[in-house]
């Protein structure tokens, strides 16, 4: 592979990034109902992508926009819905949609419930806990990403998981972990919270990375490359957003056992 198609993806995918970036600080900063409508839409967003990934042609665009529109419901009802009462809605929407699927209907439900149930952890993060700590989740996903995606591309080497995922290498996967350490540190200064928070950040780092490679591997079932094309460079949302809902996913089962240091 010569240097020009090795990197030919970066520019649309650096364009889309910064505006990402300042689409996401704006409802960061914002917080509240503007951060918390943005996410409603992103999980609605990639509740539909999977919704076509896995409906194929047995499932009608509009009725894969229609379980896009429940699981964006599902998340604005759960926002006035007390603690764990908002499992069962969202496990409900959930379940309802992989009743619309011609097969795979146990895994549907399953990846449907863990973008919402995803979605929600961000959401509470920003409002209960506070920027601070939802930064440090966004910077863990980032430097991940990015430290990995460089470092496998420049030093390449043996592939982390092959059979799902052929581009990821064990240098890319370490390069991420490495950033994650960094972030845990630098935020553990920041939000005085103990050095073990990098400890952490590497376990969030690689529970993002298995979202990554479970979407991943229902890609390649489904025979599909990207879950949309809604954004250049990075294919749909939920390309891009897979590593974040591992990591969430993770940070919601840590928060409530006081695992995170400096977390209440």
């Amino acid at each position: 592979m010569n240097d020009t198609t090795q990197w030919s993806d970066l520019v649309p995918r650096l364009i889309s990034a910064a505006v990402m970036i300042v689409v996401a600080l704006a409802g960061l900063w914002a917080g509240g109902a503007w951060f918390a409508a943005g996410v409603w839409v992103l999980g609605g967003a990639m509740v539909w992508e999977l919704s076509r990934m896995m409906g194929a042609l047995d499932l009608s665009q509009g009725r894969a926009l229609m379980l896009g529109a429940l699981g964006g419901g599902a998340l604005a009802l759960a926002s006035v819905l007390p603690g764990l009462t908002v499992l069962p809605l969202l496990i409900a929407a959930a379940v309802v949609g992989a009743g619309q699927m011609p097969a795979h209907k146990v895994l549907y439900g399953c990846f449907a419930a863990a973008i919402l149930l995803a979605c929600h952890t961000m959401v509470l993060l920003r409002e209960t806990a506070g920027l601070g700590w939802i930064l440090w989740v966004i910077c863990i996903v980032v430097a991940s990403d990015v430290a990995g995606y460089f470092a496998g591309r420049k030093l390449g080497g043996p592939k982390f998981w092959p059979a799902i995922s052929p581009k990821k290498t064990w240098s890319g996967t370490a390069a991420g972990w490495l950033g994650a350490a960094i972030i845990g540190l630098i935020f553990a200064l920041v939000l005085n919270a103990g050095i073990s928070l990098a400890l952490v950040s590497i376990a969030v780092a690689l529970a993002g990375q298995m979202g990554d490679i479970w979407e991943s591997w229902i890609k390649r079932k489904m025979g599909v490359k990207d879950s949309s094309n809604l954004i250049p460079g990075h294919g749909g949302v939920l390309d891009r957003f897979d590593a974040m809902l591992g990591a969430a996913l993770l940070v919601a089962l840590l928060w409530p056992l006081g695992l995170i240091s400096g977390l209440v």
